[in-house]
C-alpha cells in the first residue's frame, strides 16, 4: 500500500470517528431549534425589506402629490397670465408644468415597480411565514418524538440495570439456598446416625460409649451390694427391715404381745 493510500484510509478512519462523536453529542433538538431561530431571522429580514419598499413607495406618493398639485398650481398661473394678456408668463407657467408632468410620470413608473416589488416581497414573506409555522410545528413534533423515546430508552437502560442486578441476587440467593439444604441434609444424618446408635450423642444422659456405660452399670451394681450388706449388718438376722416397716408390713406378733 503507497504512502498516499494509507494517508487517505487514515483520513477517511479519522473523519468516521469524528462524525460519530459529534453525532453522540449532538442533540437534534437544539440543532431544530437553531434552525428555526435562523429561519425567524430571515422572515424578519424579508418583512423588513418589505417595509423599506413600503416606506419608498409612499415617499414617492407623497412626492407625486405634491408635483400633482405644483402643476395644478402652474396650471392657474398660465390661465391668470392669459387672462392679464401676459401671454409670455403663460407659456412660461406652462413650460414649468410640462416638466412637472414629466417628473410625474417618471414617479409613476417608479412607483409601479415600488408597488409590484411590494406585492412581490409581501407575497414572499406570507409564504415564508406559513413555512416558518409549519417548521415549528414539525420541530416541536420531533422533538416531542425524540424526548419520549430518549425518555423511554433510559427506562430501559434503567430496567436492563435492574435485570442485570436481579441476576446476580438470584444467583447469591441460589447459592445461599444451596448451602442452606447442605446444612440441613448434614444435620438430619447425623441425627440419623444417632438415632441408630452409629453416633453416640454426647449431650444425652449417659451418654458415651458402650464400654463405659457397662462400666457405670457395674460400678452401679456394686455400689447397690454394699448398700444392702450394710443394712443386713446394721438390722440383724432374723429382724424385719425398716424399711418394710416403713412400706406398712406389720412384724409378727409375739405371745406376750397377743
Amino acid at each position: 500500500m503507497s504512502t498516499m493510500s494509507m494517508m487517505k484510509r487514515m483520513s477517511g478512519i479519522f473523519r468516521a470517528k469524528a462524525n460519530a462523536a459529534m453525532d453522540r453529542a449532538e442533540d437534534p433538538r437544539e440543532t431544530l431549534d437553531y434552525s428555526y431561530q435562523k429561519q425567524l431571522e430571515l422572515l424578519q429580514k424579508v418583512r423588513r425589506g418589505v417595509a423599506d419598499v413600503a416606506t419608498s413607495r409612499k415617499r414617492v406618493e407623497l412626492q407625486m402629490t405634491q408635483l400633482e398639485q405644483q402643476s395644478e398650481k402652474l396650471h392657474g398661473q398660465a390661465q391668470k397670465a392669459l387672462a392679464s394678456n401676459r401671454e409670455d408668463l403663460a407659456r412660461e407657467a406652462l413650460t414649468r408644468r410640462s416638466g412637472v408632468q414629466q417628473q410625474i410620470a417618471d414617479m409613476q413608473g417608479q412607483h409601479a415597480n415600488l408597488q409590484a416589488e411590494e406585492e412581490k416581497l409581501t407575497l414572499a414573506s406570507r409564504r415564508l411565514q406559513t413555512k416558518v409555522e409549519s417548521f415549528r410545528t414539525r420541530k416541536e413534533t420531533i422533538k416531542a418524538t425524540y424526548t419520549a423515546a430518549e425518555a423511554q430508552t433510559k427506562i430501559n437502560e434503567a430496567f436492563t440495570g435492574i435485570s442485570e442486578e436481579m441476576g446476580d441476587v438470584g444467583l447469591a440467593v441460589q447459592r445461599a439456598e444451596d448451602k442452606t439444604a447442605q446444612m440441613q441434609a448434614r444435620a438430619g444424618a447425623v441425627d440419623e446416625l444417632i438415632a441408630s446408635g452409629a453416633l453416640d450423642d454426647v449431650t444425652a444422659p449417659g451418654g458415651g460409649d458402650d464400654i463405659s456405660r457397662e462400666l457405670d452399670a457395674l460400678s452401679a451394681d456394686s455400689s447397690v451390694e454394699a448398700e444392702l450388706a450394710k443394712l443386713k449388718g446394721e438390722v440383724g438376722p432374723g429382724s424385719t427391715p425398716a424399711a418394710s416397716i416403713e412400706a406398712g408390713a406389720e412384724a409378727p406378733r409375739t405371745e406376750e404381745q397377743r
